[in-house]
């Protein structure tokens, strides 16, 4: 349980009589990252800021690990809790390693745990600290204070972390690399992770779980699939946008129903027996293996008929690019063909070494789509969807 946030019928009202945050209730599991996500003024950052007590709820109550956070001290609270905020806020007189060590010595670390604790941390994020420890803030790329502030609120080891548009001043490219970073560390770190953002492809892309907000009350709290494939209102509809489809790759994994099995040769064998595989399945070409059935690449019926039949497969096959590992997103499988100008992707097994286990084609990739939607719109497991069943939109 260490970790889990509940919010039990959380209302915040200001004091002119606006309501911020009306009768909220849900849960943020172990090690999940739970994004909220909604227009400005709709009252996710308050919900965040309740969970540290920078506001206090009017009504209701918010649980950490079954605790009741009113009952605990708020600066002893906030020191449980990491805080990441979009202007990072680090201390310009301190160095990166004192910024990041911050909070250990807040609680009494010795010095020299807390300045091994923040080089740690340092490395984590993918700042060296012995080129990157010893400088101030004012010397560092927007991208490297954000890193430094994701390190600062993970030294201490908070099994929370609160992140308020965290990448939000970064320019695209820069904010794209912070986002892959922050899934590679969670990979490790396993936090319970509150993630305020207003951009829809963030949320998808990081959430768990995605809470839409409306003003002051949420929506929907789905999975991001589920969130893009059905909608739970028209607000919802209208907020991920028309193109929702086109995002919905994203969050769509590649899986072993997807895939197609085309013909299979392997580099030593002979042209003649490879031109009668092709023949025998009526097929223009082939996937060519090594002898560990590890991909090579490909080899077209016409380039073995020019060569009479004569030679090996070695001799006339060509190498494919174009491949990506089982559970890859669609999105990047689209990308991928668009790249190479290719048919159809190689799809790998990256746990057994890279085995090919079949192709992914354009015509598969809508059709994994559409089950996936399918799935969430019947409640059901995508293998158990059956397209003739699922109506197009």
């Amino acid at each position: 349980m260490d970790g889990v946030i509940r919010f039990e019928h959380v209302t915040k009202r200001w004091a002119d009589g606006t309501t911020a945050v009306d009768d909220l209730s849900f849960e943020v599991a172990e090690g999940e990252i739970v994004t909220l996500v909604g227009p400005s003024g709709c009252g996710k950052t308050t919900t965040m800021k309740m969970v540290n007590r920078l506001e206090e709820p009017t009504s209701g109550r918010i649980l950490l690990d079954g605790e009741d956070i009113a009952h605990i001290d708020p600066v002893a609270l906030r020191r449980r809790i990491g805080y990441v905020i979009q202007q990072v806020g680090l201390f310009p007189h301190r160095t990166v390693l004192d910024n990041t060590a911050t909070v250990p010595h807040l609680l009494g670390w010795p010095r020299k745990k807390a300045r091994a604790r923040a080089a740690e941390l340092l490395e984590l994020v993918g700042l060296d600290p012995a080129v990157h420890g010893d400088r101030y803030p004012d010397q560092l790329s927007g991208g490297q204070r954000q890193r430094v502030g994701v390190a600062r609120a993970l030294a201490a080891d908070p099994p929370v972390l609160l992140m308020d548009e965290p990448f939000g001043a970064v320019d695209p490219v820069v904010r794209e690399h912070l986002q892959n970073e922050f899934l590679r560390l969670q990979s490790q770190v396993r936090k319970t992770v509150l993630f305020v953002t207003h951009d829809i492809e963030e949320a998808v892309r990081l959430g768990d779980r995605i809470a839409v907000y409306g003003q002051g009350r949420i929506e929907q709290f789905d999975a991001p699939a589920a969130v893009l494939g059905t909608p739970a209102t028209p607000y919802v509809a209208d907020f991920v946008g028309a193109d929702r489809g086109l995002k919905r790759l994203s969050v769509t994994p590649i899986e072993r129903g997807d895939l197609e099995s085309p013909p299979v040769v392997h580099l030593d064998d002979p042209l003649s027996a490879a031109a009668e595989r092709l023949a025998r399945d009526g097929a223009h070409w082939a996937v060519v293996l090594d002898d560990a059935d590890r991909l090579h690449g490909w080899v077209a019926a016409d380039t073995i008929a020019h060569a009479g039949g004569a030679g090996t497969v070695r001799d006339r096959a060509r190498r494919m690019d174009a491949w990506l590992p089982l559970g890859a997103p669609l999105k990047q499988a689209f990308s991928t063909m668009l790249q190479h100008d290719a048919g159809w992707i190689a799809v790998l097994d990256g746990e057994r070494d890279d085995h090919f286990l079949g192709v992914l084609t354009p015509a598969s990739l809508h059709e994994a789509l559409r089950r996936s939607i399918g799935a969430d719109a019947a409640g059901s497991e995508r293998a158990d969807v059956n397209l003739r069943t699922v109506s197009k939109r």
